[in-house]
């Protein structure tokens, strides 16, 4: 459509060179003491209305073609940039939920680990306790069994010393098997009263 406006315009403004008016005008005092020629003006307005189409064709459509393929290209890149945006956005919301996951999962860990290290004191300390308390128990039957052992020799030791002496004193005169038992006699009475 432009190329016809164009060819329409050259060959109107080619034609109106060529009148009569215009050819009269090229003795007006003023054009010529501006040196124009309308004449001359009117052909080159249509070779410019003709080299229109020619430039945009050759020049302004390419330029254009580049300018959009340009717009399109960053437009793209825009839109590339905002999806890495979005992309970004959500791994850094899934790196958050993971991190506050994690961090979740080692105070769980941590909480367990202490009620496990408490639960192990107890223990410990629960044996320690039952432990101690064997070891008293048969340090006290060892001590037991001690003193029952140092009272029986004490009491030989007693039966022993008595004899001499009664028979010291006393002589002969008892036999041995009957002194025997009346020391015993008198030492399991003694007991018995000191308790």
């Amino acid at each position: 459509m432009r190329w016809i406006l164009s060819i329409v315009g050259a060959i109107a403004f080619w034609w109106l060179s060529t009148t009569p008016f215009i050819e009269a005008t090229t003795h007006v005092k003023i054009l010529q003491d501006l040196n124009l020629n309308l004449q001359v003006a009117c052909v080159q307005i249509g070779v410019v209305l003709l080299m229109f189409p020619i430039i945009e064709m050759a020049f302004i459509r390419p330029l254009k073609d580049a300018l959009d393929a340009r717009t399109r290209e960053l437009e793209g890149t825009f839109a590339e940039a905002d999806n890495l945006k979005a992309r970004m956005e959500e791994l850094k919301s899934d790196y958050e939920q993971r991190l506050q996951t994690a961090e979740a999962e080692a105070r769980e860990k941590i909480q367990v680990a202490l009620n496990e290290a408490s639960q192990m004191k107890e223990q410990i300390i629960a044996e320690a306790r039952t432990q101690a308390e064997e070891i008293r128990s048969r340090t006290l039957a060892d001590l037991e069994q001690e003193r029952q052992k140092m009272m029986v020799d004490l009491r030989a030791h007693v039966v022993e010393l008595t004899l001499t002496a009664t028979e010291r004193l006393i002589g002969s005169s008892m036999d041995e098997q009957k002194q025997r038992e009346l020391v015993e006699h008198f030492i399991e009475t003694a007991e018995v009263k000191a308790r």
